[in-house]
């Protein structure tokens, strides 16, 4: 079997776009209806359901409560995408619990799936997620687009599974990624880029 994957040369916010038509496309030829998609401030949960329309369930993972100074995921917008059927879940963000119970395993988790990129690290992260909340089932197909900071840059096809049992977690296929990856040290969170003014 061959099939095409698409590297950035840079990530971030710019690849937005092309990783949700390939995400799109990806979805439609293996028969997958739901995309798991990470948004911070809602602009990709907005622009992905401008251009899917009623195609595709989303189940949208913002970060969690508390995890920065003020919830960045616009209320208004949680309420539009649920009431047109999608899902948006605030779970616990299963790689940013250091030291939970006295464990750094999520942190050595994290590390290891940033050696593909930061959007590996959030797939896993937010199909864990979405599962663990009931969104999607274990052992479902789905798509996860993901990013570093902002926007999307990253695609995969994946069988979603519970945090408490990772390996039946698949990922059975690239869609797209940056060639270029970052990591940082145990204990220290990817720096945030403000977000400008609309």
């Amino acid at each position: 079997m061959e099939e095409k994957i698409t590297y950035f040369e840079t990530p971030g916010l710019k690849n937005t776009e092309t990783t949700l038509r390939l995400a799109a496309e990806r979805a439609r030829a293996r028969g997958i209806k739901k995309i798991v998609l990470a948004s911070t401030t809602g602009k990709t949960a907005r622009r992905a359901l401008e251009l899917f329309g009623d195609e595709f369930r989303l189940v949208v993972v913002p970060h969690q409560y508390s995890f920065s100074e003020r919830q960045r995921f616009p209320a208004e917008l949680k309420a539009e995408l649920e009431k047109k059927g999608h899902r948006v879940h605030f779970g616990t963000m299963l790689f940013h619990t250091d030291g939970f119970y006295g464990t750094t395993t999520p942190t050595v988790m994290a590390i290891v799936l940033r050696t593909l990129c930061q959007g590996m690290k959030v797939a896993v992260e937010i199909i864990l997620m979405a599962t663990d909340g009931g969104c999607i089932a274990a052992g479902e197909k789905v798509v996860a687009v993901t990013g570093m900071g902002r926007g999307s840059d990253t695609a995969v096809v994946a069988t979603a599974a519970n945090s408490n049992q990772l390996h039946d977690l698949h990922i059975t296929e690239i869609i797209c990624k940056p060639l270029e990856t970052k990591s940082w040290p145990a204990g220290v969170r990817p720096p945030m880029k403000p977000e400008p003014e609309d």
